[in-house]
């Protein structure tokens, strides 16, 4: 068994930033790549992909929280839970997966017409979507594994993984966007078709290392008897979790239909904006997820006090991190943008909003460290609580009425969301500070003895 105070947060950590980059750059390759169509066939996939990450954040309640109980359990050195929680894990969540995946491929149209797209947009939206949705059962049983993995330690492996499914990914959509060597032309239905095909061989490879490397040999029984006690466990984090990042999905999706309303245009300027920035939020999340590992294991091996030590230290180096890498973004801003469109109003306003970073990233650092360790502890509905009061109840209100009703546009939405992130962030460092996470672990004294 391994003393969680052993555990590196580089080691851990540097495969997951390589691993979080890499899904980041699958989806700002498909934009770069798809932007060679038109602008309307990347408004298209970008509305598209807001409903998949929306749905996609379904499937974490099940992988999170298997992930922070796991955790705790492996920190309390009772390696025989383990293997329970694994399965009743796995198997919920391909159940749930298949669910979501059969309601996206039969209402795609549905779901796509409150973004009032035009016709034409509207169908090669509902395509991408119907494609990809279909897929969605094999992300969940991918997610889970990758989650269950983790939180062992083997990082690299997901890293590794995560490099060959983008690079099949992005193989794929050359091919079907180009055309050479005699490929079909397909369009956006091929980007779509590239991104199936490697989820599909990401979880071959994903069951093997389940086996060999993490051994957890899980049969059919296995999956057969889960019960009811470990997934309930793994729900009391899962669906807290989950309901936090959804009400964040929510934002986004009404943030993206609000954006509609000023034009075509400035939904494209806001994707490549996002596509952008997203690749310095990976420091903060990569930084989270391994901070979360470590302070779960901690805490369920009751070190308490070197949990909440380890939270600061992680905390100062993803502030300085993300902030190097914001001032590298501005220097190269026009650049950037001119890298998906040529259009000079696109690269005037997107170039304008990539400077908000300074004052934005810090405050989503506090968000993002903080968070995860709050999760780790087994305190997730705290998190669910912020995230409805500060985000729904004030945040989504005051970006449609700066941005739409007064006119301010992008730049005055994005003063929202500075506002947002930082409200929430200060929030969450008053609670780690007051320490009530420690009563809400997740292993019992008992079973810690």
């Amino acid at each position: 068994m391994t003393n969680p105070k052993k555990l590196s947060l580089f080691a851990i950590t540097w495969p997951l930033f390589i691993e979080s980059s890499l899904l980041v750059f699958m989806r700002t390759s498909d934009t770069f790549i798809v932007s060679h169509v038109s602008d309307e066939a990347v408004a298209a996939v970008g509305v598209s992909n807001q409903l998949i990450i929306f749905l996609f954040l379904l499937l974490q309640v099940v992988s999170t929280g298997s992930a922070i109980v796991i955790s705790q359990y492996l920190g309390a050195n009772k390696v025989r839970d383990v293997k329970k929680f694994a399965a009743g894990a796995i198997s919920i969540n391909c159940i749930f997966g298949f669910f979501i995946s059969v309601c996206i491929v039969c209402f795609s149209k549905q779901l796509l017409l409150p973004f009032g797209l035009e016709p034409a947009t509207l169908e090669q939206a509902r395509i991408f979507l119907s494609i990809v949705g279909c897929s969605l059962f094999i992300q969940a049983i991918n997610l889970t594994i990758s989650a269950i993995t983790q939180v062992h330690g083997y990082t690299r492996y997901t890293m590794t993984v995560s490099l060959g499914i983008n690079l099949v990914n992005l193989t794929g959509s050359i091919l079907f966007i180009f055309g050479p060597f005699g490929f079909p032309k397909l369009g956006i239905p091929g980007v779509a078709i590239s991104a199936v095909f490697s989820q599909l061989l990401g979880l071959v490879i994903y069951s093997i290392i389940l086996t060999k490397i993490v051994r957890l040999n899980l049969s059919f029984l296995d999956f057969y008897k889960a019960r009811f006690a470990e997934i309930k466990k793994i729900l009391s984090i899962g669906i807290p979790t989950a309901g936090s990042q959804l009400i964040y999905a929510i934002s986004q999706l009404m943030t993206t239909y609000f954006i509609t309303q000023l034009g075509a245009e400035m939904l494209s300027t806001r994707i490549y904006t996002q596509n952008i920035m997203t690749f310095i939020m990976v420091l903060a999340i990569s930084l989270g997820r391994g901070t979360q590992i470590i302070i779960g294991r901690l805490v369920g091996a009751g070190e308490k006090e070197e949990a909440y030590k380890q939270l600061f230290r992680s905390l100062i180096l993803s502030l300085f991190l993300s902030l190097a890498a914001v001032t590298l973004t501005v220097l190269f801003r026009k650049q950037l943008i001119g890298m998906f469109t040529d259009n000079v109003e696109i690269i005037t306003l997107g170039a304008f909003l990539l400077t908000y970073g300074f004052l934005l990233e810090p405050v989503r650092c506090l968000n993002i460290v903080i968070g995860e360790a709050l999760r780790a502890a087994g305190d997730a509905r705290f998190l669910l609580f912020v995230g409805s009061s500060v985000i729904l109840g004030l945040c989504v209100p005051l970006t449609y009425w700066i941005g739409v009703h007064l006119g301010y546009g992008l730049a005055g939405m994005w003063c929202v969301f500075i506002m947002d992130e930082g409200l929430r962030g200060l929030l969450l460092l008053l609670r780690w500070r007051s320490r009530a996470w420690e009563k809400k672990v997740l292993v019992s004294r008992e079973e810690m003895a």
